[in-house]
């Protein structure tokens, strides 16, 4: 009698497992799409990275013999560059100034360089983000005066993928095409994409009016600021 009751109750327990293990096997997800070392994504920005990359912005500017620097619309021309540079790469790379060698219009090419040089400065473009360098002539009779720096780009992902039913999924996770969408048009606005790699730097701080309030501070006078009297509140009683 001992040993088919001990028997029975062994294949129960194998049965409640199997039973067990097959519950759990309608639990897990189907679909987990998108995996690293194991782990499912479900991060957007993780799932659907945005690309930063670098690629050069050229501006090419022909000076002809004789010029003693820019034309008017060269001038134009190269503000407009210079103060989109100023806006979204400053600090992120360097400028670089090359101009011909060996050419016809060699010396007309050093003003243009002089000139450009000038209106960095009024830019307020620093003095230590320009370089300046030499480049053959070769066979071009006007070769042009090349402004340059490396620019940072922001490529979106391509979305509109959509591998599984969504009728079909019990896993609770997102669906793959999640957050596509958004990551796509933060990566199409963002005004300087370095921002998407490192925070950017403090700018210096305003110093005068803290050396004031510290100078009082020392005094021992009070550092609260003057009221006139129109900025006074005043209570009246009924």
């Amino acid at each position: 009698m001992g040993l088919p009751t001990l028997k029975r109750s062994a294949i129960g327990r194998l049965a409640a497992a199997a039973a067990l293990a097959l519950v759990l096997a309608g639990c897990l997800p189907r679909d987990p799409g998108a995996q690293l070392a194991g782990w499912s994504i479900v991060d957007p920005s993780e799932r659907h990275p945005i690309m930063v990359t670098q690629q050069p912005a050229v501006m090419s500017l022909r000076i002809a013999r004789g010029a003693y620097g820019l034309s008017p619309a060269q001038r134009a021309q190269a503000i407009g560059f210079l103060e989109r540079y100023r806006a979204t790469d400053a600090g992120n790379a360097k400028l670089v100034i090359q101009a011909p060698s060996g050419a016809a219009n060699e010396v007309a090419a050093m003003h243009a360089v002089a000139e450009l040089r000038h209106l960095m400065l009024e830019i307020g473009i620093d003095q230590t983000s320009i370089a300046v360098e030499t480049y053959p002539a070769g066979r071009d009779a006007h070769p042009p005066v090349r402004l340059s720096h490396l620019r940072f780009f922001a490529e979106g992902p391509k979305c509109g993928d959509w591998p599984a039913n969504l009728a079909d999924s019990s896993a609770g996770l997102n669906y793959a095409n999640f957050g596509c969408a958004q990551q796509r048009n933060l990566a199409a606005m963002v005004a300087n994409p370095a921002d998407l790699l490192v925070p950017r730097t403090q700018t210096p701080a305003v110093s005068e009016r803290r050396d004031v309030q510290w100078q009082k501070h020392t005094k021992g006078e009070s550092t609260i600021s003057k009221k006139q009297e129109e900025e006074r509140v005043r209570v009246q009683g009924n």
